[in-house]
């Protein structure tokens, strides 16, 4: 792991130093005002659109497909306004195939808790400990009282992350570090324990939530799975990333259908969430901010987490380069699933960074 963490922080500095020149001189949004298109909630019907008609590099896309074969991709899609422009699945795995989102799937349950708010259920302002129970940590119970839902969700609880195991949820293993609000650390345990809180507050399982407030209305298939250290991955077929990709694309609106009708929220999810980590809202990875942090480590970084990306992308991030790249500049969204592409952490990698850089060249943007 520190062999991995060194070598994700070499990385880094490298960017920093191939992209301080362009602070100056930052990507500028050209705002796309071409209304989306939604399939279906069922079936397999899916419009698409040539690459070529909308003047993008057809030959950059083709030289796109040998480098993602390379980097063991599973699934790679771009919509476009809605529309499928690629769909690529390669060796044995198919449009039916599922995969995991590892943590990709933390967007979708700070989604969710937007909803629960929405009906409310809960107040991201509240303690944790209204839905967990007191005692949910090991800490002083005036310290535990300081850690609220919206630090869950901002991984700023303050807890300590460094613990021999940071997936488990159990008291013991939740302890403290400094004052929730004060410190940034991506932190799995305290992540995973917010799937209690909605359950909790809504009196029904956290999987049976979420299929009724977002599963089944936008068309996805798949299921939460619990593991071994207690972590809950979403498993799913690339299309149902691609359909969450959509509705987060369109502000939490399916079609005509409002899921998410807190435009604050959203807002708040997508944007910077605090002033520790510039990079991060609520369980959403941010780009072009002027500074980043990564995984496991405490170093801010002055460069942010896809230098070659639009200034306005923000994304779903997972172990093993799981990717939801939202664009809403340009009406995109970009999908891929697969074994590890080598990378080291789950932000600011040289292969979001290498991917982008190509996809620049194909979309011209």
């Amino acid at each position: 792991m520190m062999k991995n963490l060194l070598a994700g922080l070499i990385i880094l500095l490298c960017f920093t130093l191939l992209f301080s020149c362009k602070k100056s001189n930052p990507i500028t949004p050209t705002v796309t005002n071409a209304a989306l298109y939604f399939p279906p909630v069922s079936g397999t019907e899916w419009q698409t659109v040539a690459p070529a008609s909308l003047g993008w590099d057809t030959t950059a896309l083709n030289n796109l497909y040998p480098y993602l074969l390379s980097k063991d991709t599973k699934a790679f899609i771009i919509l476009k306004n809605g529309k499928i422009v690629t769909e690529k699945y390669f060796g044995t795995f198919t449009a039916d195939s599922l995969w995991y989102w590892a943590s990709a799937g933390k967007t979708m349950t700070g989604f969710l808790v937007g909803i629960a708010q929405q009906e409310k259920l809960l107040n991201i302002n509240d303690i944790s400990s209204k839905y967990l129970g007191i005692g949910w940590t090991s800490e002083p119970l005036a310290k535990e009282n300081l850690i609220t839902i919206k630090n869950q969700l901002t991984m700023t609880t303050g807890l300590d992350d460094g613990v021999a195991d940071a997936d488990c949820t159990l008291p013991g293993c939740l302890i403290y570090k400094v004052d929730a609000g004060t410190r940034w650390a991506y932190h799995n345990a305290a992540y995973t324990l917010i799937d209690d809180v909605i359950a909790n507050a809504a009196k029904v399982p956290f999987a049976t939530y979420f299929q009724q407030k977002i599963r089944d209305v936008i068309g996805m298939n798949g299921a939460w799975v619990k593991t071994p250290n207690s972590n809950n991955v979403y498993y799913s077929n690339a299309r149902s990333m691609a359909r969450f990709g959509l509705l987060m694309l369109n502000k939490g609106t399916w079609d005509k259908t409002v899921i998410l009708s807190d435009s604050n929220y959203f807002h708040s999810e997508t944007n910077t969430s605090q002033n520790l980590n510039l990079s991060y809202g609520f369980l959403t990875w941010l780009n072009g901010k002027a500074s980043s942090m990564l995984p496991q480590s405490q170093v801010v970084f002055p460069v942010s987490i896809i230098p070659n990306a639009p200034a306005d992308l923000f994304a779903a991030l997972g172990k093993n380069d799981q990717k939801v790249y939202v664009v809403p500049s340009q009406n995109l969204v970009v999908i891929r699933m697969g074994n590890t592409a080598g990378g080291v952490s789950l932000a600011g990698d040289d292969f979001d960074n290498t991917l982008w850089g190509m996809l620049k060249a194909i979309i011209k943007y």
